[in-house]
């Protein structure tokens, strides 16, 4: 956002100035209504064709199903995408300077495109490269605009318009007559919190523009203190990038990883406002699939889960599970002892490691190996059971010649030739104690089977966690019961094993070549059918579906899964573009497991190192990323706050720069609001404090932020209340939440208990304490008993 705001032109109250805004809104009304006109017939023909699907016509029954297919998706994909949009439809005006002829083009800027029956724009979508004047234009350099207005809608409504004016002799003399407004981007933010976060898609500023527009390829970093918008730019950058990049990302989708499920809901709902609904918003804890971990480890040991040796760990307990008995192997079948030596165990699990894949597919060539070796070996046993009576006859000289010579030919040949070998292979597989030998030595592992096995094992940790590196009070850490729940810290650790031990998918992949084949007809003739569409002009079928998809739309049994629920159910989708906000928590570990799902190394990475909290979490931007991308990411810094009071900012400032003097933090734009206040109250008098402050605030949101070790007395005097990190929690009036619950989050009110128990409560305290001085939009009390940290000493 820029630091300036082009001249507000505003009528006097007079009643010339009344008329002129009646008439401003008037006029803006009817075009609204058009505009609202047109999106209820792009509605209705979108759910038409979702409900009666192609006209029919010539072909095959398969040309029918594949362009059934196409058209479903299309109208799906458009009815949601027009659904999202109902609020705020328009937002802005644009009027170019008039030319010779004494008229300029005039624009308006809405949540999507449209378009009229003679397909001529009447709407023109927020991210098309004709709308960026509109976020672009300063006072000092407007380019060729005469005018920015705003449109306020309520629901269809045209309730208010504000004028930005950058060339009054630019606009036509009727226009001029109709001059309104008040700067829309401060009455935006005085507007009371809801629960959720707004778009702000109608009042982007300049530093926010080049965020949101920035190029696809590569990490781009928005380093950004509080209330920079550095969150909600990330957002619409989201949907600018898949407006603009379609074709690559609606096939591939786009990962928005969130800090809890909290902040997830509190922005689930800018993204389908903005015209776009096939986006993944999923937390660390839920970037394995079928895990959803929520609870946090005590800091130590998050500091040692989050630590790259971690998955030198996790490899070691790998290969731990790939065992060569020094006594061989024994093992009862059909009657008989069965051996495999030292040396041939050690010989199979070493081929078995040899091959470049992971421990569950290299575990089929163990299997193999050993099965081998006790087949041989029983063979053996039975030949010397049958050849020992023979050669005591021959001994006594009762053998016959041609006999004689016939054990002297089968002395050449093998044992058992492939056929029988195979079959001997099979059978002794099938016995339940050479299964059980076998596993016990190279065991089929799921990730949650290894970990919580070796979590449980502390000699197992001590042992192998010095092979990685680990101190013996680091590895002693991580002892906890095999019943123990998923930590979000075990998330990264469940994913690295995963990459280790990988899935025997043999039996999966031969029935995939197998329908593969038989559909091959039907791909290519899908291809020809969508090629016809594109020819045809009617639809870009291409980005809606692949042949593949559309061929194989009639061997499913259920509905088709949209990208993201595709995406969200397969650990190893290849994201086309992710996006990582309050990136500075997130451990080295965790970041092993982002970088895995975006193979192009396609990111934008929002967060503030001044915010760290995480113990584990980044120290600087560089320690985190140049594993990855070494001196190849950019950095943006959004450096003016448009939420927090000039008046808060300065208290927040200041513990700021106790406790991390080399950030800067953002400088607030208003100082408009009740200064902030300390106050010595014991908890249970909390109750008769909390209930002046939502009177002080009337239609909002108050939020109680306490240290953990006061957390539990302020829950119990203030039952009422929501508390902790719930996506319901949003929705109430008041809500307790620890600091690590508040990350990401505003609230028009905030009181903040215990200061000095949030300092004293984990290494990062202080930052901490910087991030909930730093949610309130209005107004900020902070309860103390006994003296404020010094920190705070500006509030005494």
């Amino acid at each position: 956002m820029g630091h300036r705001q082009s001249s507000v032109v505003k009528s006097a109250g007079t009643t010339d100035g009344d008329a002129a805004r009646r008439e401003a809104v008037r006029a803006e009304q009817e075009y609204v209504t058009r505009l609202y006109g047109r999106l209820d017939a792009e509605r209705a023909k979108a759910e038409a064709a979702l409900r009666e699907g192609p006209a029919a016509g010539g072909g095959s029954a398969f040309q029918a199903r594949v362009e059934s297919a196409v058209a479903t998706d299309e109208a799906a994909r458009r009815l949601a995408r027009l659904a999202g949009v109902e609020d705020a439809l328009c937002f802005g005006r644009i009027d170019h300077r008039a030319d010779g002829d004494g008229t300029g083009d005039t624009f308006y800027i809405g949540r999507i495109g449209l378009r009229d029956e003679d397909h001529e724009p009447l709407l023109i979508d927020w991210r098309a490269a004709a709308a960026r004047p509109f976020y672009t234009a300063t006072s000092g350099a407007p380019g060729t605009l005469a005018r920015r207005r705003h449109l306020h809608l309520r629901h269809r409504e045209v309730v208010r318009l504000d004028d930005e004016v950058f060339d009054l002799d630019g606009l036509a003399e009727s226009e001029r007559r109709t001059l309104v407004g008040e700067a829309a981007l401060l009455a935006t933010l005085r507007k009371g919190r809801t629960g959720r976060m707004s778009d702000v898609v109608a009042t982007i500023q300049q530093e926010q523009d080049e965020v949101i527009r920035a190029g696809l390829q590569g990490v781009l970093v928005v380093q950004g203190g509080p209330g920079t918008g550095k969150t909600v730019a990330a957002l619409h950058r989201a949907a600018f990038l898949l407006y603009t990049h379609r074709d690559v990302l609606e096939r591939r989708g786009v990962l928005v990883v969130g800090p809890n499920a909290t902040f997830l809901r509190y922005i689930e709902q800018v993204l389908p406002g903005l015209g776009e609904t096939d986006v993944v918003l999923a937390t660390v804890g839920e970037l394995f699939p079928g895990t959803r971990a929520t609870a946090a480890d005590a800091p130590d040991v998050a500091v040692v889960k989050g630590d790259p040796r971690m998955a030198d760990l996790v490899a070691e307990a790998v290969r731990d599970r790939q065992r060569a008995p020094e006594d061989g192997l024994e093992v009862e079948a059909d009657g008989m002892t069965l051996k495999v030596s030292a040396a041939d165990c050690a010989r199979a699990r070493d081929r078995a490691r040899a091959l470049r894949v992971p421990h569950n597919v290299q575990r089929r060539r163990f299997v193999h190996d050993l099965l081998e070796a006790l087949a041989l070996n029983r063979a053996e046993q039975y030949d010397q059971m049958v050849d020992e009576p023979l050669e005591q006859m021959a001994r006594e000289g009762g053998l016959p010649k041609w006999l004689r010579e016939l054990m002297e030919e089968a002395e050449d040949e093998p044992l058992l030739d492939e056929a029988d070998l195979r079959l001997a292979k099979e059978a002794l597989w099938l016995d339940p104690s050479v299964r059980s030998a076998i596993d016990a030595l190279w065991p089929e592992l799921t990730p949650q089977r290894l970990l919580s096995e070796l979590f449980a094992d502390p000699d197992g940790l001590a042992r192998l966690g010095a092979r990685a590196g680990l101190r013996p009070d680091e590895a002693a850490l991580l002892h906890r019961p095999s019943s123990a729940e998923w930590t979000v810290s075990d998330v990264p650790l469940l994913d690295e094993a995963a990459e280790w031990l990988g899935v025997d998918d043999t039996a999966d992949r031969a029935r995939a070549r197998a329908a593969d084949a038989a559909r091959a007809q039907e791909e290519q003739y899908a291809r020809e059918v969508l090629q016809t569409q594109n020819a045809s002009g009617l639809l870009n079928a291409a980005d809606v579906i692949d042949a593949a998809g559309l061929a194989g739309r009639h061997h499913d049994d259920g509905p088709p899964r949209t990208t993201a629920q595709r995406a969200m159910a397969d650990r190893e989708w290849a994201y086309g573009h992710v996006i990582v906000d309050e990136a500075q928590e997130l451990s080295a570990m965790a970041w092993r497991t982002i970088m895995r799902r975006v193979p192009t190394r396609s990111l934008t990475v929002v967060g503030d190192i001044a915010q760290t909290g995480n113990a584990a979490g980044a120290a600087s931007w560089g320690q985190m990323l140049d594993p990855y991308v070494p001196g190849r990411w950019r950095e943006q810094r959004l450096m003016v706050n448009y939420r927090t009071p000039a008046s808060i900012m300065r208290v927040a400032a200041e513990v700021l720069a106790a406790v991390d003097p080399g950030q800067t933090p953002p400088e607030s734009v208003r100082d408009d609001e009740a200064p902030p206040r300390a106050v010595e109250l014991p908890v249970p008098e909390l109750p008769g404090l909390v209930e002046g402050e939502l009177d002080a605030i009337g239609e909002g949101r108050l939020a109680v932020i306490v240290s953990d070790a006061r957390h539990a007395d302020v829950r119990a005097v203030l039952p009422g209340a929501a508390a902790g990190a719930t996506p319901e929690a949003l929705d109430s009036p008041v809500v307790v939440l620890t600091t690590e619950e508040a990350k990401g989050l505003e609230f028009d009110a905030v009181v903040l208990v215990d200061p000095a128990g949030i300092l004293a409560g984990s290494p990062k305290g202080g930052q901490d304490l910087y991030v909930a001085l730093t949610r309130a939009t209005r107004r900020l009390t902070v309860v103390h008993a006994g003296d404020l940290p010094p920190v705070l000493s500006s509030l005494a």
